[in-house]
């Protein structure tokens, strides 16, 4: 397959006017346009990208449902529809969240999301499904004064042996693992699996003291900032000071236009320049009208974009990732920035760059064609068309 005739999103965040080659799912190479030249066409399927800017298909690694569906319903049902309704929607890798539930479940949940992952690689479900390239465990290993809309009742402290435990079960899908640094065992928890997964800073109470040590000891990563954390004060800058000051730190961002305002998306953008990740949270009701719904096991409210429990705390997002990225842009962010943002920062935080986030050779050819006028997707394009 060639791609040709669009401005191409490189690996050092530039818009070029290349061509792109692709044999089944991998990209092959890539060609700069001289003179209005085209790469030679052969047998091979071309799609004429004019007017358009090629980007990576983004991925999602803070997410919990869509589509009626949540990744911990635990069932394959779910994960096929949420895998479906991703990739309809731009996202062509994911990297689902739980919740914090009881461990048995959780155990479940990782053992379907591995027979989910092989049955879409055995039925070669490139044109159906998002890839499913990890699992996200945002719980239970959290403070109970900054749960949010997690169940207090399912809080435990951080178990080395429960992380082994569940990389076994999902296959080796389990890549990030929130904490809260100041709980009994986080430290030891960071330090003994850090070379096995990603460890982010999550509904925490802690001080800069605190989270930075959990930084220094491995964790470079922060769920959802500013929220289910303390704020950025001026004499203990907290988790966000922090992350600041560890310069391979990655944090994430909901930029649905309700948790974060835009001053605050601008000025995290400058203070992170080149580590923000920008996720979705969002929930079962994404894609589904205004109603009363489920998050890990809580009742929620949906009205008008945003979701609630009955106590009036925002319950995550029913905001598509790509809208979450269009929203950004609307804030003033470079579209350059905020691609990155939902593409390749990601990808690298959980270590999966080497395959995904970029248009490059030896990468996934996993793209969106946008309206270089209005940023609307124009074509969705995963593998072999």
């Amino acid at each position: 397959m060639i791609i040709q005739n669009g401005l191409v999103f490189t690996e050092d965040n530039q818009f070029l006017p290349l061509s792109i080659r692709t044999d089944h799912d991998i990209i092959t190479s890539l060609v700069r346009r001289e003179n209005g030249k085209q790469p030679e066409e052969g047998n091979e399927s071309v799609i004429d990208a004019s007017g358009c800017y090629v980007i990576p298909g983004l991925t999602d690694i803070h997410f919990h449902g869509c589509d009626g569906y949540d990744f911990c319903d635990g069932s394959m049902e779910a994960d096929e529809a949420i895998a479906s309704f991703c990739l309809k929607n731009g996202v062509t890798s994911i990297c689902p969240a739980t919740m914090t539930m009881p461990v048995e479940t959780l155990d479940g949940i990782c053992e379907t999301a591995a027979s989910f992952s092989a049955m879409a690689a055995k039925e070669q479900g490139e044109n159906r499904y998002a890839d499913l390239i990890g699992i996200h465990m945002e719980g239970p290993f959290i403070s109970r004064a900054k749960k949010g809309a997690q169940n207090g009742a399912y809080i435990i402290p951080p178990d080395g042996a429960l992380v082994e435990r569940w990389i076994r079960l999902s296959g080796g899908l389990v890549r990030l693992v929130s904490l809260a640094p100041e709980l009994p065992g986080s430290l030891s928890c960071i330090e003994g699996y850090k070379d096995k997964v990603a460890f982010s800073v999550a509904h925490t109470e802690a001080d800069y003291a605190t989270a930075k040590a959990a930084m220094d000891a491995g964790a470079k990563h922060v769920t959802h900032l500013y929220n289910a954390m303390p704020p950025f004060h001026h004499r203990d800058s907290g988790v966000i000071g922090a992350a600041a000051d560890t310069k391979d730190c990655y944090v994430e961002l909901i930029c649905d236009g309700l948790h974060i305002s835009a001053p605050v998306v601008r000025a995290t953008f400058r203070l992170f320049e080149g580590r923000v990740i920008l996720i979705s949270d969002s929930m079962r009701a994404t894609g589904k009208p205004d109603g009363t719904y489920t998050l890990g096991g809580q009742e929620v409210t949906v009205r008008k974009n945003k979701a609630t429990l009955s106590d009036g705390t925002i319950a995550g997002s029913v905001t598509p990732l790509f809208r979450c990225m269009l929203t950004a842009v609307s804030m003033g962010i470079p579209l350059e920035t905020a691609v990155a943002a939902a593409t390749i920062n990601p990808c690298r935080s959980i270590g999966m760059d080497a395959l995904y986030g970029s248009i490059a050779a030896g990468k996934k050819a996993h793209f969106l064609l946008l309206d270089r006028e209005t940023l609307e997707i124009k074509r969705i394009i995963k593998g072999q068309p």
